[in-house]
Parts: C-alpha cells; sequence; structure tokens
C-alpha cells in the first residue's frame, strides 16, 4: 500500500474544507466515500474525468494520517484497484496542495512537483 495517495479537487472546494477541517466532496453522500488514485493512477483518472478543467488541484495525502478506513478495490470491473476513503478526510492528512492544470489540448500530465514527494 502507497503512504501518499492522491485525490483530485477543485481548490474551491479544498479552501472550504480548509475552513470546515475535514473534507467531502460533492458524491460523498451519494457513494459514502472518496475516489483516490496512487501516482500510477492519476493522469489517467484526470484525462478520464476531469479533461479541460481548470483551476484543480491534487491532494497529497498521508494515508497513515487518514481516520478513516481506505479501501483498495475496484467498483466497476476491472483489475486496477483504487484507494477509497470510507470517512471524510482530515485536513490534516493532507501533506501537499498541488496546482494541477491542463495542457492547451485539455488532457493531464504528470506534475513535476509529485516528484519530490515519490522519491
Amino acid at each position: 500500500m502507497d503512504k501518499i495517495i492522491l485525490h483530485i479537487t477543485t481548490r474551491h472546494e479544498w479552501e472550504a474544507a480548509l475552513k470546515q477541517g475535514s473534507y467531502k466532496p460533492e458524491m460523498f453522500d451519494v457513494e459514502d466515500f472518496i475516489h483516490c488514485s496512487t501516482l500510477e493512477q492519476v493522469v489517467d483518472t484526470a484525462n478520464k474525468f476531469f479533461k479541460d478543467e481548470a483551476d484543480l488541484v491534487l491532494l497529497c495525502i498521508n494515508s497513515k494520517k487518514v481516520k478513516g478506513e481506505i479501501v483498495y478495490e475496484n467498483l466497476v470491473g476491472g483489475e486496477k484497484m483504487y484507494p477509497h476513503i470510507y470517512a471524510p478526510l482530515n485536513t490534516d492528512a493532507v501533506e501537499r496542495v498541488i496546482d494541477f492544470h491542463p495542457a492547451a489540448d485539455g488532457h493531464f500530465q504528470y506534475p513535476e512537483a509529485l516528484n519530490l514527494l515519490f522519491k
């Protein structure tokens, strides 16, 4: 299991979470978990679900500090296992927030700032 897992959100949602002390994405009340990705998955996830979206950030989450349960699973059928957090995210588990913008063609690329966390 990776120590750092990643979650994509908007800067606005993250700033609101900082004021509240916990983060709960819009779909949490429907799905009961927070979608996350590993380092290897995050660019594919961004390109599949967030193409052309601006003002996004990557939350770099220390999985050892997360108060809720983290389950690696695939709920849509497939072999890739994705980390899901089954509770609102305590903001103190987020070690770094990285701006995450698409390139001119709307696609995302691996942000160089992640290299510091995964060396």
